[in-house]
């Protein structure tokens, strides 16, 4: 019997050259895994969040749903769902929001597959095993691609990160809510459970 393990980086990056539709139907095929893929067409293999996170994920997007069902301006999505962004990489925001406007212009094929827009807003909540400027770099890519606002949710650091068009990244310490803006009006995000 071998013994001999090989560690793989999480998340694993590989260099493969895949049509849409072959993407697509990898997704479709292991559903177990995430994956994304960059602008360049570097595909990335995210393994299944550990409970913890998951839990964090599931009120971040249980609270961003009620918001969205009591006010019908757009739709929200949850961690599995994949956006085509205009600049050619491939997302899954962790929790995310498109205004109906948007959505509704959609053909149904497209809502069907990985829709060809970038959500209004997005939300990345970090786990013990993602990177920061990696994360980072995927939020300035998010607001490149016509993102209105964007959190970093960082409950290592207990800080978030709010990303506006055209504006300097603010920090907020510890906060207790975020406010949606003027992209989510009366949206509150309650941080205790998150945290």
């Amino acid at each position: 019997m071998n013994t001999n393990t090989v560690s793989l980086p999480a998340p694993l990056e590989l260099d493969i050259d895949l049509t849409d539709e072959q993407f697509f139907q990898l997704c479709q095929n292991n559903r177990d895994l995430r994956f994304e893929r960059t602008a360049t067409g570097e595909l990335i293999i995210m393994p299944p969040t550990g409970s913890e996170t998951s839990d964090r994920n599931a009120e971040l997007t249980y609270q961003l749903r009620a918001w969205s069902r009591q006010n019908q301006l757009g739709k929200s999505f949850d961690s599995s769902g994949g956006f085509k962004l205009p600049l050619g990489a491939e997302r899954s925001p962790d929790a995310s929001w498109v205004k109906m406007e948007r959505w509704n212009a959609l053909t149904q094929a497209e809502k069907e597959r990985f829709a060809p827009l970038c959500p209004d807003f997005v939300v990345e909540l970090m786990s013990p095993s993602d990177s920061i400027e990696k994360t980072r770099a995927k939020m300035r890519e998010y607001m490149d691609n016509g993102a209105r606002l964007g959190w970093l949710i960082n409950r290592q650091q207990q800080q978030v990160e709010i990303y506006r068009p055209n504006r300097k990244v603010e920090i907020l310490p510890s906060p207790k809510t975020l406010s949606g803006e003027d992209v989510l009006p009366g949206f509150v995000l309650d941080l205790a459970e998150i945290w």
